[in-house]
């Protein structure tokens, strides 16, 4: 069976931790053998490739295609018009797109089925391509899309046309699906598909060594993520001075990295928190299996990878109460959920983890249960159902 994965969400040269959620569900799906695909990955158009541009900058040096990891990437480009906002996304997506999908075709990779990956403007131009090509789409919900996206009026109606054309769907929670079908979406043709954990990549190491390599001391804390307001990095920050004995380290890059410095330094705190940049995956392991705990404050998420990344490592999690978490953290061996999403929510959680601390053990155990096995299998019936009601 042959799939087009269409998202903008996926890692490239320049930004190689960028939707890698995308690239590892696709990667364990071609490993099966029962399926190949090609990979659609548009980046916006940008005509300077001068750093002070900077995020604009990094799309302009992004390859027109690359291989990553044996999958054949092509990243055509697409406007994104300022003040025009997201009403516009999805028409200019698709009609940017249309001669690069007729060129794979024309070049013998004749689909069978459109596999797209975030509902908005995605998943809406994904359908409007299918419908010009004649190809079955399936969307993937992943978070934002759904639990954010759909209080604007115009994309919310978008997204419905979408759903009510696509050939089926896919969430990666049940929270998802709940507030879907909320939407009026007919939740008989959604299928939720959580995300799994490389369990070969994320294992513990020698827990001792890595604190000494890694300079971690006293009871550490993991925060990782993109530093903008919904990750609530800043939440973590805020519950120090309620943790006297607690260090902080944060992985990630973004908008308010010098904000949480800022604040770090205003609480007289930052002699115990750290600012680690972007890591990639290889290195990130190593950080979780020193410390002690992932925090992750996030106001929205449907799927977080990092709970389990942390867990296969075999450290627990404290993470808040919304959308999909809990369906993760579902278990003492995993970790506690903040009765509160307040720093003083965050300082809670801590204390409880600490007052009854798993075993790595017992954690690793925990996440050794979301392997991607369960995934693959029910992306290969769905997309062989569809593709099977496309050649009757």
């Amino acid at each position: 069976m042959k799939l087009l994965t269409f998202s903008t969400l996926f890692p490239n040269q320049q930004r190689p931790n960028h939707g890698i959620f995308v690239e590892t569900r696709l990667r364990y799906l071609v490993a099966s053998r029962q399926v190949q695909s090609r990979v659609v990955a548009p980046v916006p158009w940008f005509p300077f490739t001068h750093p002070r541009f900077g995020l604009y900058a990094s799309y302009a040096q992004v390859p027109r295609s690359e291989q990553r990891f044996g999958l054949d990437v092509s990243h055509p480009r697409y406007p994104v018009i300022p003040k025009m906002g997201m009403s516009a996304a999805p028409v200019l997506l698709a009609n940017s797109l249309k001669s690069s999908l007729g060129r794979i075709i024309d070049e013998g990779y004749d689909f069978d089925l459109i596999d797209a990956h975030y509902f908005y403007p995605d998943g809406v131009a994904a359908v409007m391509l299918g419908r010009y090509f004649n190809k079955p789409v399936v969307i993937t919900a992943r978070g934002t899309d759904i639990n954010l996206v759909p209080q604007y009026r115009l994309p919310r109606r978008m997204i419905r046309w979408a759903a009510e054309q696509a050939a089926g769907m896919i969430t990666v929670c049940n929270a998802l699906k709940d507030e879907m079908v909320a939407l009026g979406i007919d939740g008989s043709r959604i299928t939720p598909l959580r995300n799994g954990v490389n369990l070969d990549l994320f294992q513990p190491g020698d827990r001792a060594a890595l604190r000494a390599e890694l300079g971690m001391e006293g009871f550490t804390l993991m925060s990782v993520g993109h530093l903008e307001p919904r990750k609530g990095h800043e939440l973590v920050i805020q519950a120090m001075p309620a943790l006297p004995d607690v260090h902080l380290n944060i992985a990630g890059s973004g908008p308010d990295r010098k904000k949480l410095e800022e604040l770090a330094q205003a609480l007289k705190v930052q002699d115990r928190v750290r600012f680690l940049g972007p890591l990639p995956q290889t290195e990130l392991k190593r950080w979780y299996g020193g410390a002690d705990a992932l925090v992750l404050a996030s106001s929205r998420e449907g799927w977080a990878n990092v709970l389990l990344e942390s867990m296969a490592c075999g450290t627990p999690v404290v993470a808040s109460n919304v959308w999909g978490t809990p369906e993760v953290v579902a278990s003492p061996e995993a970790g506690v959920l903040m009765r509160e999403r307040t720093p003083h929510g965050v300082a809670e959680a801590v204390t409880a983890l600490r007052a009854a601390y798993p075993s790595h053990e017992a954690t690793r155990r925990y996440a050794e249960r979301f392997s991607w096995d369960d995934t693959t299998q029910g992306q290969i019936a769905l997309f062989q159902r569809i593709a099977a009601q496309g050649r009757a």
